[in-house]
């Protein structure tokens, strides 16, 4: 019994070990200053869940360098069914009135519990009857469509596959958009967390990839890290962007984004006092000055989620730390 209770200890302790080292490595990475271009590019964006007051919207895009909306606009069930979100017409003729520069995509959700390890997240009468759906919300009044579908276990073929059907679906000019998982901070470190939680967390950066060939547009979510600390959820959100960089460096035209925590209702994701805009903010720019080479067509930026529930705090966040970037994190 005393042999196998060392055993066990010892077992205990080399865990720890590891995740000791793994966390000082991690909150290494958020540390030092960025360079200087490390900044917006004039290419960010915002998703938008109410419109009805502008309010902060407002404030958002008169800095300029927002060019995109992701303006929630249905859900989606398992059958391939888009439950449309009435009077969008308002917010995009409001955008039309006052900001006729802004793309605005049809951000399109499936949100639920579990894996797709074993079923695919959407069968083939599911996609058959989605992709034309998808891109009819696109033709009404957007620019294209932005689509939000999670969890999706690496290797579930129906989302690359879906991805492809909608490409072909949209008009020529339309923009498709895909919010991804976070992708793995190591090769095979989303396993364990799959292992725990029972449900796709992160994605591989093959994956990713494949993912996303179709797309003009990537996300990369900045919630949701489950990191204990700020300075982690800082670390964490650096490896996001430079790991996306190296996954996606091989597309020759495509906007990579990288999503900033201001929300304040559980609807949109779970709640965390780690998770700050001004933390995102400062580690996508340390991401991107220590990203390999981001290829000459590769756009960065970042995307504020949500713009209706974001603060004072949050927007001058954005204003300080991401347009006229100041200071070390």
């Amino acid at each position: 019994m005393k042999w196998l209770l060392k055993r066990l200890l010892a077992g205990v302790a080399a865990v720890l070990v590891v995740l000791v080292g793994a966390g000082a490595l991690l909150a290494y990475q958020y540390s030092g200053s960025p360079e200087e271009w490390a900044a917006s590019q004039g290419a960010d964006a915002a998703w938008v869940g109410s419109w009805e007051d502008t309010g902060a919207l407002e404030a958002l895009l008169d800095t300029g360098a927002v060019s995109t909306l992701y303006v929630y606009a249905g859900e989606v069930d398992a059958d391939g069914a888009v439950e449309r979100v009435p009077d969008t017409g308002a917010l995009l003729s409001w955008l039309e009135a006052h900001h006729p520069d802004v793309e605005a995509l049809a951000w399109l959700r499936h949100v639920e519990s579990g894996s797709s390890l074993i079923r695919d997240r959407f069968d083939a009468p599911a996609r058959e009857a989605l992709a034309p759906a998808v891109a009819e919300v696109g033709a009404d009044g957007f620019d294209g469509v932005h689509l939000e579908i999670r969890p999706v276990t690496v290797n579930d073929p129906s989302l690359p596959t879906l991805m492809e059907m909608v490409r072909e679906e949209l008009d020529e000019d339309a923009l498709l958009s895909v919010r991804a998982h976070h992708v793995e901070l190591a090769p095979g470190g989303r396993v364990p967390s799959f292992v725990a939680g029972g449900e796709e967390k992160y994605w591989s950066k093959g994956y990713l990839d494949r993912v996303t060939e179709h797309a003009d547009e990537v996300v990369l979510p900045g919630v949701g890290a489950d990191m204990p600390t700020a300075g982690l959820y800082g670390g964490f959100m650096v490896r996001q962007v430079t790991e996306a960089v190296t996954a996606l460096r091989t597309r020759e035209d495509v906007t990579v984004r990288f999503g900033v925590p201001a929300y304040e209702s559980e609807q949109w994701g779970p709640l965390t006092e780690n998770e700050t805009a001004l933390t995102a903010l400062a580690a996508v720019r340390l991401g991107m000055s220590r990203a390999e080479e981001v290829p000459e067509g590769m756009t960065l930026g970042v995307s504020l989620y949500l713009v209706d529930e974001a603060d004072e705090g949050d927007l001058t966040a954005y204003r300080n730390a991401w347009l006229s970037p100041v200071g070390e994190p």
